[in-house]
């Protein structure tokens, strides 16, 4: 492991609009920061720019509530419309209690409203999904930065998550592309003489989380570089850090 990494927000990204080539707005946010991209780089991205770019944007002024969603929201004070999307997203309700609604999406998380989310997106009627194959959105970056740059870091895509048994969101991968998610120990001495024999550690979301102290909600600064890390390179994906439903304890 190194003893120094170095994280750099990425300043100089515009509002993104659907259609958008989300390659070329970071290209000219690298330039603009003076940072020349390295293979052994990572990238992390916020989704809600790549929802943005791939058109994952509903107008709320479209949409007809379903008796459901208008019983839940005059219950729990929400809009009827929102509600509604978050069903239309979500495979599976988990629970539904005290006006929250967590639920399994299509990529097999399991989150608060099923990604749906209100901040950061323009417009007082307009909510933002999840992309829709979160892994593919960082392949495709990380093949144009390759084509335009001539390096191909890893990618992550990230969203904040709650937690069980702790309170606050912090974020992490929804997609990854370039590099395992975990970092295997299995069968390391430690200092001690222990052999470890943890799994791994999920160093795709400790990244992310890193990386959300320089590309915070309110920054306007939705790209972050992370440089130093020696991250396990491969072709690895987020969806291999969802846990499956039959060790799942809280499913």
């Amino acid at each position: 492991m190194p003893s120094e990494i170095r994280v750099y927000g990425l300043d100089g990204v515009p509002e993104v609009r659907p259609g958008d080539d989300l390659v070329s707005i970071l290209v000219d946010a690298l330039t603009a920061s003076g940072l020349i991209l390295e293979a052994s780089d990572v990238l992390v991205v916020t989704h809600k720019i790549v929802s943005k770019a791939e058109g994952r944007l509903v107008d709320l002024a479209t949409i007809e509530p379903s008796a459901f969603a208008r019983d839940w929201a005059a219950q729990h004070e929400k809009d009827p419309r929102q509600v509604e999307v978050v069903l239309r997203e979500a495979t599976r309700i988990v629970r539904m209690s005290r006006g929250i609604m967590i639920c399994e999406t299509r990529h097999g998380l399991v989150c608060a409203n099923a990604g749906v989310d209100a901040s950061n997106v323009p417009g007082d009627s307009v909510v933002c999904l999840l992309p829709l194959d979160p892994d593919a959105s960082a392949a495709h970056i990380r093949d144009g930065l390759r084509q335009r740059l001539g390096v191909a870091p890893a990618v992550i895509i990230s969203d904040s998550f709650g937690r069980a048994w702790r309170k606050g969101i912090v974020n992490v991968a929804i997609g990854v592309a370039g590099m395992h998610p975990f970092a295997d120990y299995r069968g390391v001495t430690d200092p001690y003489g222990y052999d470890l024999s943890v799994s791994g550690m999920a160093v795709a979301d400790e990244l992310d989380a890193t990386a959300e102290l320089l590309a915070g909600k309110t920054d306007a600064r939705p790209v972050a570089l992370i440089r130093g890390y020696a991250y396990p390179a491969g072709e690895g994906t987020a969806r291999d850090i969802v846990m499956e439903p039959e060790r799942d304890l809280f499913r």
